[in-house]
């Protein structure tokens, strides 16, 4: 009997304390990247859980992390840091999510954020890039189909 009531307090407090922690994965917005590219998100790629936060770091100065219009999962609320400041961003709903820096943005500085399953990645291709940031955002969508047939 004490071993049932053991056990029933050990799972009581996995459920008052949420059970698995969510992870937390930091995305550093950088004047230039270990690759010597220059305005990036690095990493530019990231993969998580529903539930799981990304934390963008105002590593440099001048940068900051916001959400793309149209390039998020249906009902997901779009995010917009400020200039040199750090923003933590919980992303419940699964898709696929277009991050940039406003400022850098026709440089490039883009990133994607794959939650879970990537039920929208039509509709986030199909939004007009502007320049350099097309090329990265091609790129990034390859890396999404890569990282899909090597989990496969």
């Amino acid at each position: 009997m004490r071993k049932i009531a053991m056990l029933a307090a050990a799972a009581a407090a996995l459920v008052l304390t949420g059970g698995a922690r969510a992870a937390e994965v930091e995305v550093k917005l950088l004047n230039k990247g270990s690759d010597g590219a220059v305005m990036v998100f690095e990493p530019a790629f990231v993969k998580i859980a529903p539930g799981d936060t990304v934390k963008f770091v105002s590593t440099d100065k001048g940068h900051n992390a916001e959400s793309i219009k149209g390039m998020l999962p249906e009902g997901a609320a779009l995010f917009v840091g400020k200039n040199n400041e750090d923003i933590a961003v919980k992303f419940e709903q699964e898709g696929v999510y277009g991050i940039k820096c406003l400022p850098h943005y026709g440089m490039g500085m883009v990133a994607l954020v794959v939650v879970g399953k990537p039920g929208n990645v039509d509709q986030a291709k199909a939004v007009p890039q502007v320049g350099k940031a097309k090329q990265v955002f091609a790129k990034l969508f390859d890396t999404l189909e890569a990282s899909k047939t090597a989990s496969r």
